[in-house]
């Protein structure tokens, strides 16, 4: 008999995307038998000792409503649309006291679906803050506890003996923080994009010479825009709070302006004081941290482009 929050038949539906296939991975390295449900074929080779079922999660078959059934965990790593339609399904196939887990950007509009209509399973909404291509290894997985549980435990566990750093949230906290940390950084990086565009520069122009804050920008834009457009849709568009964020993005930008068109060297010198104070303790591990990723960049040159510009990596930026 397995020991109670055992999670030991495991369905990840979306496990051939990036998200969930990382957790698919880490499970099966963690001894869980493994089912992946994708509407999309499996690469070949991926993810070897996992069974594969290609399967509508919104309309599930028989056979795939028996496999939620005899599951101890079902992890939902698919678009908003797609979760918030399945859930309920999902969850009424489920025997009561398994785990129903998520990895959505956004947590407040699945949180109350499973909160109104999946009351008999234990929850749990995870959002690993990252690119699922860097790993687990000391990287925040935000987490909210929807229907706590000895399965919602243990899944915790395991993503702390996985590496990651679990931080436990409320859903419209994490909503807060997520505006702050991916719709605002997202935009920012994007913006940069587009006014570089409108200035007409090009970017080789720009690279030979650039100096090591803008060679930064121009890294983040190339992977944001070598991602998965679903993501960042789903982080500018479906987070409530993300409007917010850009509004306060060009605010600060319409600030900038006046302070250097208007008000003078004074209070320019006087408002990084402030930002100063707002990093506060802080300052000085972000300065250094700067200090180190400045220290091992590369220097441009054209002829170590790579010659696959056509085809970007896929993987998916948190």
């Amino acid at each position: 008999m397995d020991a109670p929050g055992a999670l030991r038949r495991c369905v990840v539906v979306g496990g051939a995307g990036a998200v969930g296939g990382l957790f698919a991975d880490r499970l099966l390295r963690s001894g869980a038998d493994v089912l992946v449900v994708d509407a999309a074929a499996p690469l070949p080779g991926r993810l070897p000792g996992a069974r594969f079922l290609k399967g509508d999660v919104t309309a599930p078959d028989g056979g795939l409503a028996a496999e939620f059934g005899r599951a101890d965990l079902v992890l939902l790593a698919v678009p908003e649309p797609v979760a918030l339609t399945a859930a309920a399904g999902v969850a009424a196939a489920m025997r009561p006291g398994a785990l129903l887990a998520d990895t959505l950007s956004v947590k407040g509009p699945i949180v109350r679906e499973v909160r109104a209509r999946a009351a008999a399973v234990e929850a749990v909404a995870l959002n690993p803050m990252f690119a699922p291509s860097l790993g687990f290894e000391g990287r925040p997985v935000a987490a909210v506890v929807v229907h706590d549980g000895p399965r919602a435990r243990t899944l915790l566990d395991l993503v702390g003996s996985w590496g990651g750093r679990v931080v436990l949230v409320e859903e419209d906290e994490h909503d807060r923080l997520a505006a702050a940390t991916q719709a605002l950084t997202h935009a920012a990086v994007l913006a940069f994009g587009l006014a570089l565009d409108r200035l007409g520069v090009g970017v080789a122009e720009l690279a030979a010479v650039a100096p090591p804050p803008h060679a930064t920008l121009l890294a983040l834009l190339a992977r944001i825009a070598s991602g998965t457009p679903e993501v960042y849709w789903d982080v500018q568009a479906a987070n409530p709070q993300a409007p917010a964020a850009r509004e306060a993005l060009a605010a600060g930008v319409r600030d900038l302006s006046a302070l250097v068109e208007r008000e003078g060297e004074e209070r320019f010198a006087a408002a990084l004081g402030s930002l100063r104070e707002l990093l506060g303790p802080d300052l000085g591990f972000y300065r250094d941290m700067c200090a180190r990723m400045f220290g091992g960049m590369s220097s441009y040159h054209p002829d170590a482009l790579s010659t696959n510009v056509s085809e970007p990596s896929v993987m998916t930026e948190r």
